[in-house]
């Protein structure tokens, strides 16, 4: 049976499926933050980036697929974001992805694919472009690489549900309970501000990368995924029908079979 959670309502209740118990987590010390990770399963790992305010419990519907095609997953909270911690620079891409590279290092990873959602995906697409020697594929679901490609913001009852939920775990996970609002802003700032990549620095990008972009996704034109499809060498667009900006937790069956269909192309 398909697991289908449209309008958010058992993921406000109760979160997503439940991350399955860890061969290993811990924290890494990196640039000014305690940066928590969790590996699962053994073979080509798999870097699961969540989005904007969320944490990696976001992924329990995705983590076991990943380690059932015969893959290591890694889940990694963000900076400020789930367990990790932050100082008080501004949050950037580039940051955060020089946190992705220091945990990498601290498993004695040489190389990994990524799928990342949102924030996730940017910083992705950030690493696979300054660090492409690390990065064997990007899955990038649902984000834009420069301003134009969001749509104007609506508030809606799925976005009110899903920031319900970001705040409840944030408060349960966090070193710093309180702060939510403090890093929502941070993250937000950095949200309107980045990334800016041109057409000249999309075209750079060498790793395969597939752009998934939802049917319904609230922030993302279609027509900036096309583009992204279009500019980067090489790149493929599939889109996810039914769902929209949270289709892991909303029809884990669609994502994880798009997520899953890249990561054999790649024979990672």
């Amino acid at each position: 049976m398909q697991m289908r959670d449209d309008d958010l309502s058992s993921f406000e209740a109760c979160g997503a499926a439940p991350l399955p118990v860890a061969d290993a987590e811990g924290f890494v010390e990196h640039d000014g933050a305690r940066i928590w990770y969790a590996s699962f399963g053994s073979g080509p790992p798999v870097i699961l980036l969540h989005g904007g305010m969320g944490n990696s419990g976001n992924f329990g519907s995705q983590v076991p697929a990943v380690t059932g095609s015969g893959r290591r997953a890694v889940v990694i909270d963000s900076r400020g974001q789930g367990r990790s911690t932050r100082d008080d620079r501004p949050y950037s891409y580039g940051l955060m992805g020089s946190d992705v590279l220091a945990v990498l290092d601290a498993l004695q990873i040489r190389k990994a694919v990524i799928v990342g959602w949102s924030d996730g995906a940017c910083t992705g697409l950030v690493l696979a472009r300054h660090s492409p020697e690390r990065i064997g594929g990007v899955f990038y679901f649902a984000c834009n690489m420069d301003d134009s490609g969001t749509k104007p913001f609506e508030f809606t009852p799925v976005i009110g549900r899903c920031l319900a939920r970001h705040k409840l775990d944030y408060a349960a996970l966090s070193a710093t309970p309180d702060a939510f609002d403090a890093v929502f802003e941070a993250v937000g700032l950095m949200q309107r501000t980045q990334p800016d990549y041109s057409a000249a620095d999309l075209a750079e990008i060498e790793v395969p990368v597939t752009i998934a972009q939802s049917e319904f996704d609230e922030f993302i034109k279609p027509e900036h995924a096309q583009y992204l499809a279009r500019t980067i060498p090489g790149a493929e667009l599939v889109m996810l029908p039914g769902v929209s900006h949270f289709a892991p937790v909303q029809r884990p069956e669609v994502f994880n079979g798009a997520m899953l269909r890249f990561l054999d192309r790649l024979g990672a």
